[in-house]
């Protein structure tokens, strides 16, 4: 097993204390000596001081997992290519950085994201010179800041994760007919009156409108059992937990309106799968099933999607299920869904990889493929992925079609149903894949789109590679 060191992070954690090493040393009970040597990286945190840390300061351990650090390591190789220096930085000095110097990787990664939201606002001028020219750019885009809200926090949110399981029981609701349970909760605690119409809701297209003066939320007939549900629960969201929703999102110090709104509504929809998948029950049946999806979402009444969703969000601290990674992607490649519960990160600059078994899904509808994934640090993982399609109309409306794709660290694969029939042990048997075309380090992929960013390509009008844009 790897030693970790950790000792800046316990000195800074000492220092925004106000504490010598002497008294931190007594309330740990450990000798001033040993804790010397623990700050200096002489010696590893052991699991006993985590648990004296967490039981004296209530200090989250994560803050000193191996996880949070890989999850630094991966934003950083993202992010420092991309900022032009033309100085290439190894995994080593990346790797030095995120263990003993967290808050300044964090900077870096600040400073990189407003970078980013520069240049884009460079484009966005620079294609409308000569068209309809305003001096005001516009501002980086809402869905990101909210995204990356979500993915900062391993995408669990513990106080609405509690209110929904207490709602959950103090409701009577019961696993696969939560919807008609709800609308007798809605009517019976807010005088709400739930009615299925005939068409959409209200307009082309809609699944979900309430009207606060008639006390009537008005669902679409096109809507499942279990979506009539999630409907339900989101709303009832904005009725009982409106306060904490507001003070969740104002604490995240969005940058307007906008995303300050989306963010209420993603805590809304938050709130509504906890509700419809309490934690405790969810992972107790997720841990007997072995984490089968389709099997899970017979026993719960919910959809493929609704579920690895679910899955992606059980962190809660002393219970915690297996941390998942949750994607959805379209046919062209665009991410439209991208939560974490672990470390594992794809690129925002350049797409994804076209090797990840995710947009294989797209040839084989409605199957699940698994697929043993390692990246370019050496880590595993396995995915599963799979179709998933939704119509709101009949013959000639059109549809929508996703790939939802879940991932997990290769050393939790065991504790999955899908991990069947694969050799977890053989590195061999696992596909190489890579964060991004442009931050990729596998210089001879063939797969490959775009060449790597600040590496000089190995151009040669005498010869022709396999593999495109080969690297000096």
């Amino acid at each position: 097993m790897r030693k970790t060191f950790m000792g800046v992070r316990l000195r800074r954690l000492r220092e925004e204390r106000g504490l010598t090493q002497v008294a931190l040393a007594d309330a740990l009970e450990l000798s001033a000596s040993y804790l010397s040597q623990l700050e200096k990286n002489q010696r590893p945190l052991t699991v006993p001081v985590l648990l004296r840390l967490n039981a004296v300061f209530g200090v989250d351990v994560q803050l000193f997992s191996e996880g949070e650090e890989a999850r630094l390591i991966a934003d950083l190789r993202d992010a420092l290519p991309d900022a032009g220096s033309g100085e290439a930085v190894s995994m080593a000095e990346t790797r030095e950085l995120a263990a003993n110097m967290p808050a300044v990787g964090r900077a870096l990664l600040s400073l990189h994201r407003r970078y980013r939201a520069a240049v884009d606002r460079a484009e966005a001028m620079a294609m409308r010179l000569g068209d309809d020219w305003q001096a005001t750019a516009p501002p980086p885009m809402p869905y990101e800041e909210v995204r990356d809200f979500f993915y900062a926090r391993h995408n669990h949110i513990a106080e609405l994760d509690d209110a929904a399981e207490h709602l959950h029981a103090a409701a009577g609701l019961a696993a696969g007919v939560v919807n008609t349970g709800l609308a007798d909760y809605l009517a019976r605690r807010h005088g709400v009156r739930v009615a299925i119409n005939a068409g959409d809701a209200a307009g082309e297209g809609v699944q979900r409108r309430y009207d606060p003066a008639s006390r009537v939320l008005h669902l679409s007939a096109h809507l499942r059992p279990g979506q009539q549900a999630f409907q339900m629960a989101t709303q009832l969201a904005f009725l009982e937990m409106g306060a904490a929703l507001h003070r969740i999102a104002d604490e995240a110090a969005f940058s307007g309106d906008e995303a300050q709104t989306l963010a209420r509504i993603g805590l809304a929809n938050y709130f509504a799968g906890a509700l419809i998948l309490p934690y405790g029950a969810f992972l107790r049946a997720a841990e007997a099933l072995r984490y089968d999806i389709e099997r899970l979402g017979r026993q719960f009444g919910v959809g493929f999607e609704t579920i690895c969703h679910r899955l992606s969000t059980l962190q809660r601290a002393g219970a915690r299920g297996v941390p998942f990674f949750f994607v959805r992607v379209d046919r062209a490649g665009n991410m439209s869904k991208r939560q974490s519960a672990t470390d594992f990160h794809f690129s925002r600059v350049g797409g994804t990889c076209p090797l990840w078994n995710v947009y294989e899904a797209f040839t084989q509808p409605g199957r699940v493929l698994t697929q043993l994934a390692r990246m370019p640090d050496g880590r595993t993982y396995l995915w599963i992925a799979r179709t998933v399609a939704r119509g709101h109309g009949g013959y000639g409306a059109p549809g929508k079609t996703f790939a939802i794709g879940l991932g997990c660290d290769v050393r939790h694969a065991a504790r999955l149903v899908y991990a069947k029939g694969l050799d977890l042990n053989d590195p061999e048997a696992a596909t190489p894949i890579g964060v991004g075309c442009k931050v990729c380090e596998r210089p001879a992929c063939p797969q490959r789109a775009f060449p790597p960013i600040g590496r000089t390509l190995a151009i040669d009008a005498h010869r022709s590679r396999f593999a495109p844009y080969p690297v000096a």
